[in-house]
């Protein structure tokens, strides 16, 4: 498989040609885009479908990709992922805009003042998700690593995001507001399975839980993402009102304050309050529920 230079053309005015490129890097990058846009692994075909190419042609590439940790392939379902490169990747890219930079400069005197383990999160494809992690020296043991995806109802990440989507963002079909209607109802749906009470358990409730969010500014979850560790979330808004990040506290309940003004919740507000405030934020947002 060689790679073929694109042939530079001339733009619409005839005076800028584009740049040559490399053909081969293109069209493989479809299969990335394909696996990037799943809502989790893909079989050959459907992901070679996904892409616009053969499936031979697919796996040629997927071999290249593989060896560069780029892509991901389970022993037993032979389904494919993106791997821990394309991880990097991302991650890299997230913690080079300026709201994260921000954020990641305010954590360490936040701790000093609470006290707790400190997380960033962004919306990602599949959900809220960790993208910087701050752990205090009196942390508590948490199974969270970057790039995991938060839950949508156990977790104040996912209460965070869940309550503070604008409504402007549904006018696009491909919008963060209707990937999150989906999962929402998707996730409700396995809970109800799992008949958990310390979650809502239809729509109603999960409006009435999200109001409650809004209305304090902030999510709060206690003994529900993991037994005694209690967790904030307060949401960081841009210049256009848009939810960028959620700046997130989480400990042990023998040393965490859960109260909603309490030692924790009320210094990381008013640090994602004053962050918001930077990035151009003037409180105008309108929000709707799920």
């Amino acid at each position: 498989m060689k790679d073929r230079p694109v042939s530079a053309a001339k733009g619409s005015s005839g005076q800028s040609p584009q740049r040559a490129g490399i053909q081969s890097v293109e069209v493989g990058f479809s299969l990335l885009q394909a696996l990037a846009a799943s809502k989790g692994p893909l079989m050959l075909r459907d992901l070679a479908a996904a892409a616009g190419m053969s499936a031979a042609k697919a796996h040629r590439y997927l071999v290249s990709f593989q060896r560069l940790a780029l892509v991901i392939q389970d022993a037993g379902t032979t389904r494919y992922d993106l791997g821990p490169a394309a991880l990097k990747l991302g991650l890299a890219a997230l913690s080079r805009l300026d709201s994260i930079k921000l954020a990641r400069q305010r954590l360490a005197p936040l701790m000093e003042q609470i006290g707790q383990t400190l997380a960033l999160a962004v919306w990602g494809n599949q959900g809220p998700t960790i993208v910087h992690w701050e752990e205090s020296p009196q942390a508590v043991t948490v199974n969270l690593r970057l790039g995991d995806v938060m839950p949508l109802l156990s977790s104040a990440t996912g209460l965070c995001f869940s309550a503070f989507m604008t409504a402007d963002s549904a006018l696009n079909e491909s919008a963060p507001q209707n990937r999150l209607t989906l999962l929402l109802k998707e996730e409700l749906a396995q809970e109800q399975k799992l008949a958990r009470a310390d979650v809502p358990a239809n729509m109603a409730q999960l409006t009435r839980l999200l109001d409650e969010v809004r209305c304090h500014g902030m999510a709060r979850v206690v003994n529900t993402l993991l037994p005694g560790v209690a967790g904030f979330c307060a949401p960081v808004f841009d210049a256009d009102g848009h939810l960028v990040l959620g700046m997130v506290a989480l400990g042990s309940l023998a040393t965490f304050d859960p109260e909603w003004n309490g030692a924790v919740a009320a210094p990381l507000k008013a640090s994602a309050d004053q962050l918001s405030s930077d990035l151009g934020y003037r409180g105008h947002t309108a929000f709707r529920a799920a």
